[in-house]
């Protein structure tokens, strides 16, 4: 046991908890030692520096893995329960970017002027995405080219598919080893957020704290439509049947454990033990909840969406219908790469900005303030996230049941 009081204390201490007190730290030292920021600023700046270098190579070895790794036609009923996955996540992509839309959030970005210019037509978009998405791997992975990353992940991962039990096994450890980075450098994120909050308080004052309130509550008003309206919606369609029974178990149970751990992955014993409770098939839930915690993502998908257009309505870009559209869909397809880590899904928000010709620059500054909100943020994603797990994969299950029961 080490004898440093200060690290004893930061391993007892939640990571929430010194987020918390980064924070106040950061506005009481804008306050009243002004003079002092400029030299805590560098803590922020290295932060970022970190999540700038870390995230390309998250998102190319995690989506490997994921498909490399993927054995379909494992579980009964699984094909119903992807189906209502897929649904949920583009839904919430859709609510994410509609309320972003009606309530737009800006932001203070340190040098956003110089990113304003960015495309204002869909056909802008797409000749972008085109030419990104055929980009050289080498290059896309070091200019930060997250949809170039993402074809390449994909083209790799289905080609590993064909390979040897090994190989795939490599791919799994390879993709356990960057998510304990992404713990590391996440360990960080409280000095981070003590030099960000500091600098950005002292230059922009009470602006930059409204700016946050605002996007936090676009973020948690999302989620609380997604949970009580629009997956009730989706049980209803599937069910015919009242589905607030089913969805409050789900929250209940699930949901506020989940919020608490905020770890989709850690919150897997959780689920399957609600599963079994609620007689559920086995062979079913067995794969689908472990599989739910990686890919159905719906908190992710509104974070990846609110966060995103958020720095395009603060460099003053221009969105039509079209481009919003391509963004849900591009928001729900991230949402699935989200990493098991608490704050993963911020990781993959520059690459919904690259759709919009957004700097890698001012996307990772929108993750660290992404950081600075996640105390609530990331706790209410994980809720989402996890208890839908559970509620998708009881509903896929009744529905297939429910002709052998006439």
């Amino acid at each position: 046991m080490t004898s440093n009081p200060l690290l004893r204390w930061a391993q007892r201490t939640s990571l929430v908890t010194q987020i918390v007190i980064a924070l106040l730290a950061g506005v009481a030292l804008a306050v009243l030692f002004p003079n002092a920021t400029p030299k805590v600023a560098i803590l922020g700046t290295l932060f970022i520096s970190a999540l700038k270098a870390v995230a390309p190579v998250l998102v190319f070895i995690l989506v490997v893995a994921a498909i490399s790794n993927h054995r379909p036609g494992q579980a009964t009923h699984l094909r119903p329960v992807l189906a209502l996955y897929l649904v949920g996540t583009l839904s919430a992509a859709i609510v994410g970017v509609t309320a972003s839309m009606w309530f737009p959030s800006t932001l203070v970005l340190q040098g956003a002027a110089e990113a304003a210019n960015g495309p204002t037509r869909i056909q802008d978009v797409m000749l972008t995405l085109l030419m990104n998405v055929v980009d050289n791997p080498v290059r896309a992975l070091m200019n930060a080219n997250y949809i170039g990353i993402l074809a390449w992940a994909v083209a790799f991962g289905m080609a590993l598919r064909h390979a040897s039990a090994g190989t795939r096994a490599v791919m799994a450890d390879l993709s356990a080893g960057i998510t304990l980075i992404i713990q590391l450098v996440i360990r960080f994120a409280p000095l981070g957020i003590l030099g960000l909050v500091a600098s950005t308080f002292s230059e922009a004052g009470e602006q930059a704290l409204w700016g946050y309130a605002h996007l936090l509550g676009v973020l948690m008003g999302c989620m609380v439509f997604v949970a009580l309206v629009v997956n009730p919606l989706i049980v209803f369609a599937v069910l015919r049947n009242n589905p607030y029974p089913l969805v409050f178990t789900c929250l209940r149970e699930s949901g506020v454990t989940a919020f608490f751990t905020r770890s989709s992955a850690a919150n897997i014993p959780i689920n399957l033990a609600l599963a079994k409770r609620l007689n559920l098939n086995e062979d079913t839930y067995s794969i689908a909840i472990p599989l739910g915690a990686t890919i159905n993502m719906a908190g992710a998908a509104i974070t990846i969406s609110v966060l995103s257009l958020a720095a395009v309505h603060t460099l003053g870009i221009a969105v039509d219908v079209p481009t919003a559209l391509l963004l849900c869909v591009v928001a729900a397809v991230c949402a699935c790469g989200a990493s098991g880590v608490a704050g993963g899904s911020l990781l993959l928000i520059p690459l919904a900005c690259s759709l919009f010709g957004i700097s890698n620059d001012v996307a990772m500054q929108v993750v660290a303030i992404g950081f600075i909100i996640g105390i609530l943020q990331d706790s209410a994603e994980t809720a989402l996230n996890s208890s839908t797990d559970v509620l998708f994969t009881a509903v896929a299950c009744r529905a297939a049941e429910r002709p052998l029961a006439r």
